[in-house]
């Protein structure tokens, strides 16, 4: 499955010249902490003393997991569709989020198994009807795998392409933390138990059968450690697409806003591909969902929020946009100790 997402390296040119126009802020070194690092950051990626946020935008990606069949989650397949129904009419978590602060938010039918009915929000770029339960046969062909990745990489091209320069990626499905388990054990080799939550909140019970059923799943598919043979055989549509999405925002030098477990796993995925994607990652919050943590370890990343999040949607990605608009805001707009005439 060849990939020819071209990402460089971001460059570390400015760096003195950004730590030290943040230093001559008027504030004690240091002072805004996180804060500071993150408008270095942002500085970096966007390789610009004088960052900005233009057009922000977050996609959610939507899409079934024929795994449902084996009774992995608390609630339905059938709620994929409502909630994606429910986006779009304004009235989940995230539309309110992102609305409350002004970003574009836009909806990805993956492969949702329903026929969803056209809205001017509403992408269609169905793969397939949900995935193959994994518990008998591969999520999905290297084909409709590679598919889903351009897919995915195209909605990026699109925003990046009308201007936005900043973006994070959400998902809904049903399932998909059964897939998101499965896919951090095989590329990280942690042990499994320590990769599998709650998801929609399943009882003690539920979680050992989850947990049972995913064991399944590995023993059938034994051995599994490229990256893209892992997300093909265990994966969902919406997870594949974000892996596209991830990897062309990156090549695009966009502010990539990381959301939580599925999000991260997906960026996992991307990063075992092309490793400098984390170089443009801003890690919006620390899930509350088992295994997220772990994740963000891995990434050797320090998350913006901690507030036992564990919805999805990319709900966490709209909650720490305001902490970049104020980095980006102090770092252009805040005195100097000279133009302010205080001493230091």
């Amino acid at each position: 499955m060849p990939l020819d997402f071209v990402i460089s390296p971001r460059s570390e040119t400015l760096s003195s010249l950004l730590q030290t126009k943040i230093d001559q802020k008027t504030k004690p070194l240091g002072a805004l902490g996180q804060l500071e690092s993150l408008a270095l950051q942002i500085g970096l990626c966007q390789n610009t003393l004088t960052p900005s946020l233009n057009k922000p935008c977050i996609i959610i990606f939507a899409g079934d997991h024929g795994i449902v069949e084996a009774g992995v989650s608390a609630y339905p397949q059938t709620v994929t569709a409502q909630m994606v129904a429910n986006f779009l009419s304004g009235g989940a978590a995230i539309s309110v989020f992102a609305k409350q602060h002004q970003l574009e938010l836009l909806i990805v039918d993956a492969g949702v198994n329903a026929d969803l009915a056209s809205h001017p929000k509403l992408i269609t770029a169905k793969i397939g009807k949900g995935t193959q339960n994994f518990l008998t046969h591969p999520a999905m062909t290297t084909e409709a795998c590679t598919q889903a990745l351009k897919a995915g990489a195209e909605q990026v091209l699109q925003q990046f392409n009308n201007g936005c320069n900043c973006i994070g990626f959400g998902e809904m499905g049903i399932g998909n933390t059964s897939s998101a388990a499965l896919l951090m054990h095989c590329l990280t080799a942690l042990p499994l138990a320590q990769c599998v939550g709650r998801g929609t909140g399943l009882n003690d019970d539920q979680l050992q059968h989850k947990l049972s059923v995913l064991q399944q799943a590995l023993n059938q598919h034994n051995g599994l450690t490229q990256p893209l043979e892992v997300l093909a055989t265990f994966g969902g549509f919406e997870i594949a697409m974000m892996v596209g999405a991830y990897l062309k925002a990156a090549e695009c030098g966009m502010l990539i806003i990381v959301d939580g477990f599925i999000a991260s796993t997906a960026l996992l995925v991307a990063s075992k591909l092309y490793p400098q994607v984390l170089d443009y990652c801003v890690f919006s919050h620390a899930s509350n969902e088992q295994g997220h943590q772990a994740l963000l370890d891995q990434f050797k990343a320090k998350a913006l929020l901690n507030m036992d999040l564990r919805l999805g949607e990319g709900s966490g990605i709209a909650l720490a946009y305001p902490l970049l608009q104020s980095a980006v805001v102090f770092l252009n707009e805040m005195s100097t100790f000279a133009e302010a005439g205080v001493d230091h």
